[in-house]
């Protein structure tokens, strides 16, 4: 459409311009040469589109612009050339008539290929920025500036030509007629001069606001990824349509956007495989499973996608927060390196003194991290991983600890994973019970909706309870469509009550001097008795003492074996002699390292 308009126009101008620079031109029937100027763009404007085609055939997308201009310009230049042949041919004209019809040719030809180029190069700047794609680097650029100068030069040199040849004509004119035509012929040559001026200062204003058009594509595409990187998306790219300046600083900008993508996924790895290997050391203290992390973190992840729609937590939780949260889940229990060995791997009831050490866990993980933040100046996974260490023994009622805190005063990341870590806690099986079914767990959950739970995250667990049944099945746990309520433990609700995080419960010890074993129930961090804090045993032949068979005691010397790695018999010193070499405070020497890292010289 725009080029038909172009083809149109300039039909329309050279009749009016062929009079006025040529007298021979103005020797001829207005009709007569405005059909020969209709005849001649036409079949030109009819060859263009196969023309087109034929010259853009092969070529990259990038290519299109500047074989379209030099298509263009060669059909306006043969429209102008056949004109003067017809001319020439038919009325006998000079060469000097011949010339004046191509400088106009070429003159509005130029204007009008400029135009059509730069439309071409929107589609083939969106063609880019919707296709992803980017032009390969080459090797020579054509600079803006050299574009700017060459375009002021012609359309300088291009005018100022057309206004000489139509001076020249009319003070040829005016010689002739003397001083008494002058006067009212001097009227005529003004307005062929402002016709002259308005056709070449609207051509000139059209071509900026054409340009204005591109330039404007191309900075909102490098300031929509400049701000796109600001918020922390490195994936995406600007658009290098152009070969100029532009174009070169888009593909910079793409080249230094891999590296930083690099770079970042290094990190983002690194920082993926420290938090697995600090969450994992914690776990295997406490003799937990490495899936009990997997299916917790997964739990988070899945609540707060359900509650980024949810109208007090939209403004918080979206992508980055949510993958962070994710992340920083299984750092939940790391405090539990601080707790001494006596008390973690105690084989019998904490005494109310060992409980309110195992209660500091939350704290010791919270400094840890927070020294960690300290020396790394500041982590956004790291926030919530205290945030989350920290909080996740809160209550929604203000009874839990280390601080008591109560309703929206506990971080949201701190509730989303007080749920998590009870409903893993209930459908996994303990030495003091069997796996809860999940119907059980939802009940218990549902129970302590606006007690122990946030209201709003137990909605959403109810929400969703279909993907955390599908979490638990492909990560380990074991079936949770069925399974008996309490082995052991006091029934259900005593393990969720008096079990608080059931992450924290102990693995069976064997007793000495019992004859056979013990199945210790201890409650969430702190080693009070599930079901109210009473003992389940379970001996051997209906409690009765019987000396054990020399299978059992090759079985006892193999286990004690076996048991050295994993430290069992320092425990069992531990438990004889209630003294433990293990320092009460791991992280002793690594406070003090801290302190004096950050201490200054004397």
């Amino acid at each position: 459409m725009r080029s038909a308009i172009y083809y149109t126009l300039v039909v329309l101008i050279l009749s009016v311009y062929g009079g006025q620079v040529c007298p021979f031109i103005a020797s001829l029937h207005f009709a007569g040469w405005l059909a020969t100027l209709a005849l001649v763009f036409g079949a030109a404007f009819a060859a263009r589109g196969a023309v087109i085609r034929v010259a853009m055939a092969g070529l990259a997308p990038f290519q299109w612009t500047a074989r379209q201009f030099t298509a263009d310009m060669a059909l306006f230049m043969a429209a102008g050339l056949a004109i003067s042949l017809i001319d020439a041919l038919v009325h006998d004209f000079p060469f000097a008539s011949a010339f004046k019809v191509m400088m106009g040719c070429v003159t509005l030809g130029f204007f009008a290929s400029v135009d059509l180029a730069l439309e071409r190069e929107r589609e083939v700047f969106r063609h880019y920025a919707a296709s992803g794609e980017e032009p390969p680097a080459r090797e020579r650029v054509f600079p803006l500036t050299t574009k700017l100068a060459l375009f002021a030069t012609f359309t300088v040199i291009s005018v100022s030509g057309v206004f000489a040849l139509v001076l020249t004509r009319d003070f040829d004119l005016l010689s002739e007629l003397g001083a008494e035509g002058a006067g009212v012929y001097m009227r005529e040559v003004l307005v062929e001069l402002m016709f002259i001026g308005a056709v070449a200062l609207a051509a000139v204003v059209n071509l900026i606001l054409s340009f204005s058009a591109n330039l404007k594509l191309v900075i909102a595409s490098e300031n929509g990824t400049l701000w796109a990187v600001t918020n922390g998306d490195l994936a995406v790219r600007a658009v290098s349509a152009t070969n100029d300046e532009f174009g070169q600083m888009a593909r910079y900008t793409n080249t230094m956007l891999r590296q930083l993508a690099a770079r970042a996924e290094e990190v983002e790895k690194t920082q993926d495989v420290t938090i697995m290997t600090l969450a994992s050391l914690a776990e295997t203290r406490d003799n937990e499973t490495g899936a009990h992390i997997l299916r917790t973190q997964r739990y988070v992840r899945a609540l707060a996608e359900h509650l980024k729609t949810h109208p007090e937590f939209s403004g918080f939780l979206n992508g980055r927060t949510v993958d962070l949260l994710y992340k920083s889940a299984p750092l939940h229990d790391i405090g539990k390196v601080g707790v001494p060995d006596r008390i973690l791997l105690k084989p019998g009831k904490l005494t109310p003194e060992e409980f309110e050490e195992m209660k500091k866990h939350p704290v010791y993980g919270y400094q840890s991290l927070r020294l960690a933040a300290g020396i790394l100046g500041g982590s956004s996974f790291l926030t919530y991983a205290e945030e989350i260490a920290y909080t996740h023994h809160e209550k929604w009622d203000g009874s839990g600890y280390p601080r008591g805190l109560a309703g929206a005063a506990i971080p949201l990341s701190g509730r989303l994973m007080a749920l998590a870590d009870v409903y893993d806690a209930l459908i996994s099986k303990r030495v003091y019970k069997d796996a809860f079914s999940h119907e059980k767990a939802r009940a218990i959950i549902l129970e302590g909706r606006g007690a122990h739970f946030d209201p709003a995250v137990v909605d959403a667990f109810i929400a969703i309870e279909e993907e955390f049944v599908r979490i638990a099945a492909g990560h380990g746990a074991p079936d949770t469509g069925g399974g008996a309520g309490g082995g052991g433990g006091g029934g259900g609700g005593g393990v969720a009550r008096g079990g608080d995080q059931g992450a924290d419960h102990r693995p069976r010890r064997r007793v000495p001097g019992t004859g056979g074993e013990r199945r210790i129930a201890y409650g969430g961090s702190g080693g009070q008795l599930a079901g109210g804090g009473q003992t389940a045993c379970r001996p051997r032949g209906q409690g009765a003492r019987r000396r054990p068979s020399e299978s059992e005691h090759r079985h006892d010397a193999a286990g004690r074996r076996a048991g050295r790695s994993r430290g069992i018999v320092r425990e069992n010193r531990a438990a004889q002699t209630g003294t433990n070499r293990r320092s009460d405070d791991p992280f002793r020497r690594f406070r003090q390292r801290g302190r004096a890292f950050h201490q200054p010289s004397a």
